[in-house]
């Protein structure tokens, strides 16, 4: 029983997405109750196999040979399928007030629910083609929420997204052909399943092609310079936005990298090669990059959004160090930034609703309006700077620490850069937060001292409980990871060893 309800959880959000069209929903409050309802119960049944995971697998449809589609429960899958079941029906619930007033709320939800399956498909993959179907998947589902809105942005960035993802993929199906032909089993094993006998002297060939499939499913992780989509889909609404740079889709590419390199190739096939060279170089210019590129921006969702492109390149950074150690640092980074970044957007998100400012010079004052959401807004900040005490000071560490230990020089520079993008992080953010709560609303703006920046007096406030809840239960989470950050830490070795 417990393999089917693998496939069940997958399938329940994918089935509820697509009936949303087919109900009349007679009263406004009935269509939130029904996602909600059923979103919390797929959760739960998540929860359920976490607690208690299958031993065997869940074949949907067998191809020829040992191809198939099929689900199966590993370390791995509980890391990344807690971490979405455990957000979703948060940002369920803070996108019913922010999509209040929009049109076309049937089609969002639609797609917004299908998305959930999906994702989980990624998580529960058994092999590279299962985790490749879905992929491609996730990136038909998620087009049409970028395009929401149907502006001239919304289209144009919908469009960059297509092409990207297809791009990336291509190379993501490369990989695949490969790790296919020349593996002893299509199945994910920790260790890697390349069979060194098939390879002979294609050692350098298998090299380029994990390196061109790190940089295809590197695509969603927004790696450079295949990160020009991330930005541009800020145009799309916040709960969308949330989810795109916090958990499903940029999370799904890191996610694919780990099974890559982990449980495809094998890290004592890459540790020591070229390969890594190039791949954990890229990385390392991508986390200066985007932390540098958010320095300059002014709108709020994209200085989020180039955050984002640099935090990725923290994961990437741990997966390309190729120890237990590093991806250790990856696993912790991966579940600790998706809290810490959902709640930032989910507050420019509550700003852009109750006061339909989008850019940072025009936040002066607003601090004393919106202490709830500024204040929230301002432990994330102080969490994604790595301050101790809140959960991205443990991910970071975990990262240094693996890297010092590598015994590699690249990584050495990767401290280095882990160091540098703190302090920009700590600008980029406080920045934000200083002008909220110490500059006053009548201040001249530095960028143009000839324009006042002056608040209107409207009944500018903090968001309702549907909005406030999800940012109270983020900011206790940061915290706690913060404080009590062994139960979860212990958790990730026996993955990072193969126990899960």
């Amino acid at each position: 029983m417990k393999p089917v309800i693998m496939f069940i959880v997958v399938l329940l959000p994918v089935l509820t997405g697509i009936s949303i069209p087919l109900f009349p929903f007679r009263k406004k409050i009935f269509m939130p109750i029904f996602l909600e309802s059923l979103i919390t119960l797929n959760s739960l049944l998540v929860f359920g196999l976490l607690v208690s995971p299958p031993d065997n697998n869940f074949a949907i449809v067998k191809f020829t040979g040992d191809l198939t589609l099929s689900f199966r429960m590993d370390g791995m899958s509980m890391v990344f399928g807690g971490l979405v079941s455990a957000l979703w029906p948060l940002a369920t619930l803070y996108s019913f007030e922010y999509m209040k007033h929009e049109k076309n709320k049937k089609s969002f939800f639609m797609f917004y629910t299908m998305t959930y399956g999906v994702t989980l498909g990624i998580a529960f993959a058994e092999d590279l083609m299962t985790m490749y179907f879905f992929y491609e998947l996730l990136t038909l589902v998620t087009v049409p929420l970028v395009i929401h809105t149907l502006t001239r942005e919304a289209v144009l960035a919908s469009r960059k997204y297509l092409y990207y993802s297809l791009g990336g993929a291509a190379f993501g199906f490369l990989g695949m052909i490969f790790v296919i032909v020349y593996s002893m089993s299509p199945d994910f094993v920790l260790g890697g399943a390349l069979d060194l006998a098939k390879i002979g002297n294609r050692t350098d060939v298998l090299l380029l092609i994990y390196v061109l499939a790190f940089l295809g499913f590197g695509v969603k992780a927004a790696i450079f310079p295949f990160n020009g989509w991330l930005p541009d889909a800020g145009v799309a609404p916040t709960p969308v936005t949330a989810l795109l740079h916090a958990v499903a889709v940029v999370k799904a590419g890191a996610f694919a990298i780990i099974r890559l390199t982990y449980y495809c190739f094998g890290v004592d096939f890459l540790q020591g090669t070229w390969a890594q060279t190039v791949v954990m170089t890229v990385t390392i210019f991508t986390l200066i990059y985007g932390c540098s590129r958010a320095l300059k921006e002014t709108h709020i969702k994209r200085r989020l959004a180039y955050s984002t492109i640099s935090n990725l390149s923290y994961i990437l950074f741990g997966v390309t160090i190729m120890t237990p150690l590093g991806l250790l640092g990856a696993l912790s980074h991966m579940i600790f930034h998706a809290i810490m970044k959902i709640c930032c957007f989910f507050c420019a998100g509550a700003i852009i609703y109750k006061t339909e400012k989008n850019y940072i010079h025009e936040l002066n004052g607003l601090g004393k309006k919106m202490p709830w959401t500024f204040g929230i807004f301002t432990i994330a900040s102080l969490a994604l700077m790595g301050v101790p005490g809140l959960c991205g000071f443990i991910s970071k560490w975990n990262l240094a620490n693996a890297a010092i230990v590598s015994d590699n020089d690249l990584a050495y520079i990767g401290v280095g850069a882990l160091l540098v993008s703190a302090l920009l992080t700590a600008i980029y953010m406080l920045s934000i937060v200083i002008r909220a709560f110490f500059m006053s609303n009548e201040q001249p703006d530095e960028d143009d001292v000839n324009e006042r920046i002056i608040v209107k007096k409207e009944n500018i406030k903090d968001p309702n409980w549907l909005m406030r809840f999800p940012l109270v239960l983020f900011v206790l989470a940061m915290v706690i990871f913060g404080l009590c950050s062994t139960p979860i830490t212990e958790f990730l070795i026996r993955v990072t060893e193969g126990v899960y």
